[in-house]
């Protein structure tokens, strides 16, 4: 099945955009750099490779089938992934929809991280970074390093990187002796789900890439096109949306055999399109109706504007389509500037750890942090949805485990509301729900460190309309990282003070809770939320 794409915004606003982009199919299929202005020629000119991907993806399959074989004979059916941002959401969309197991890294909680060496014998690991630099890549494959070392266990056998030609991961895979895929250096991170970055962990982890290429490769041949071209329609359905102050786009996606499609186009549209005081915040699974400024866009349910098509397709015609909203928008759809402002005050916060500041109040097993006003935690919720302006949003972020269960023998039910079997399925994501029925303003929620590689671009580039609400949790077993003098809970907690930090020098309100006890902490919040 091709893509398909329908459109059904206003069509005064649609047609201007299409005028827009004329040309724009041809221009691109020759490598125009200038299509996004001066200012982004130099970097845009380095960014196009993605076009090509569904031909030169298929390169990487010999040696993929190969390393496949091998990990067959040896027994290793459990592939975790170490990477962020691009490294890791393609991968983790292909192998959900394929149904094949893949354990994701994204994050610099001790107790995910903890969970995911527990089975080493059966274990590859797969380490993503372009730059080879990123703090969370680096800090897992030591770990690992280290883990597989202590289980009697050559690292050498276990590893398998996948980076950029040059890149200072490039060298330490060489001096280790870890089988190396280069990636095509001119595909950025967030365009390459049809890249060694996408294809090798989601090959090895059982799913048919070639069918994933196939798909894309039938989408290929309709982005040239001037009419009948699902990504220029896209395009400009989405920076129509935009430019007529239709800036938050609700992505649903209820009905699609595509699992989790959103979470990868939310790092894809937000780290595209939020800079220089624009761009188009992507909404995952809100509830909330439309209101003035927020579109609907549908993955394979034909209602408001809705994408339709197999996943391969739909990530070459997303990529497609950001980036002609880009150049509607007049912004540089390849860049992310203002991503690595968090990581330099996490590096800071590191390096000098600064002495602890009391936290604003206290209510129960929550600490609040930040210029929230009122007396306890239902005060400091309220405040933050009343902070909204028009036309803004409400973040959630939360430094946890996201893959934690919760007991419900664990919460005393005689303090809370919520029913037992309500509990056992909570966590704190849960938040973002019970909130949404409390405004009409949209609300996103985000894991750390795992947004700051995705909507983090938006927030500190985009409009500055956010209203910030952090949730941290206390570490009572760490995981210490050879080579380095901080350990993962540390390096979690800086990552959300660096960022809350870089937030706040924006004059944003930016409010933390911090859980001294995990599990009480999250039933307290949800239960002050649901009494809202």
């Amino acid at each position: 099945m091709s893509v398909e794409v329908g459109v059904h915004l206003d069509g005064a606003d649609v047609e201007a955009a299409r005028a827009g982009l004329a040309g724009y199919p041809a221009a691109l299929a020759a490598g125009d750099a200038s299509l996004w202005g001066a200012d982004a020629q130099a970097e845009a000119g380095t960014r196009l490779g993605w076009l090509d991907l569904p031909s030169t993806g298929r390169e990487l399959l010999p040696e993929l089938d190969a390393l496949a074989a091998r990990m067959r004979a040896e027994g290793l059916d459990n592939v975790v992934l170490a990477g962020m941002g691009g490294s890791s959401l393609a991968p983790e969309v292909i192998c959900a929809t394929a149904d094949v197991p893949l354990t994701v890294l994204d994050t610099t909680d001790p107790g995910q991280v903890r969970r995911a060496l527990a089975d080493l014998g059966r274990t590859l690991l797969v380490v993503s970074s372009k730059s080879g630099m990123t703090i969370e890549t680096d800090s897992h494959r030591r770990i690992f390093e280290q883990a597989f070392r202590d289980a009697g266990i050559d690292p050498a056998g276990r590893i398998v990187v996948v980076t950029d030609p040059g890149s200072p991961l490039e060298k330490v895979a060489a001096e280790h002796g870890y089988q190396v895929f280069l990636a095509d250096p001119s595909v950025g991170g967030r365009y390459s789900a049809l890249s060694a970055f996408g294809l090798v962990p989601s090959a090895l982890a059982g799913a048919d890439v070639r069918r994933l290429l196939d798909d894309a490769a039938e989408a290929r041949t309709l982005l040239d096109l001037d009419a009948g071209n699902p990504g220029l329609d896209l395009g400009a359905a989405l920076g129509a949306a935009a430019l007529a102050g239709r800036d938050k786009m609700i992505l649903r996606d209820a009905l699609s055999e595509i699992t989790g499609l959103p979470d990868w186009i939310e790092q894809l549209v937000a780290e595209s399109t939020g800079k220089d005081g624009r761009g188009i915040l992507p909404v995952v699974g809100a509830d909330a109706a439309e209101s003035h400024d927020q579109f609907v866009v549908n993955i394979d349910d034909r209602d408001a504007t809705w994408v339709e098509g197999p996943l391969g397709a739909q990530f070459l015609v997303w990529e497609y389509a950001t980036a002609a909203a880009g150049r509607l928008l007049g912004i540089n759809p390849f860049d992310q500037p203002n991503v690595a402002e968090s990581k330099q005050n996490t590096a800071l916060l590191l390096d000098s750890p600064p002495e602890p500041e009391p936290p604003t109040l206290v209510d129960g097993p929550v600490e609040i942090y930040g210029p929230a006003e009122g007396h306890n935690l239902a005060d400091v919720l309220t405040w933050a949805l009343r902070a909204i302006p028009d036309k803004g949003y409400l973040a959630i972020s939360a430094f946890l485990d996201r893959e934690a269960a919760f007991d419900a023998a664990t919460l005393d039910g005689d303090d809370f509301e919520l029913t037992a079997e309500k509990w056992a399925a909570a966590d704190i994501a849960t938040l973002r729900a019970l909130l949404d029925y409390r405004t009409d303003r949209p609300i996103t929620f985000g894991w750390g460190p795992r947004y700051l590689h995705s909507t983090g671009q938006y927030h500190k580039g985009g409009p500055q309309l956010g209203v910030f609400l952090q949730v941290t949790g206390v570490v009572t077993d760490d995981i210490e990282v050879p080579g380095r003098p901080f350990g993962l809970g540390r390096l979690q907690l800086a990552q959300a003070i660096g960022d809350s930090r870089a937030l706040a020098a924006r004059g944003r309100p930016v409010v933390r809770l911090h859980l001294t006890d995990r599990v009480a902490g999250v039933a307290h919040v949800l239960s002050v939320a649901e009494e809202l």
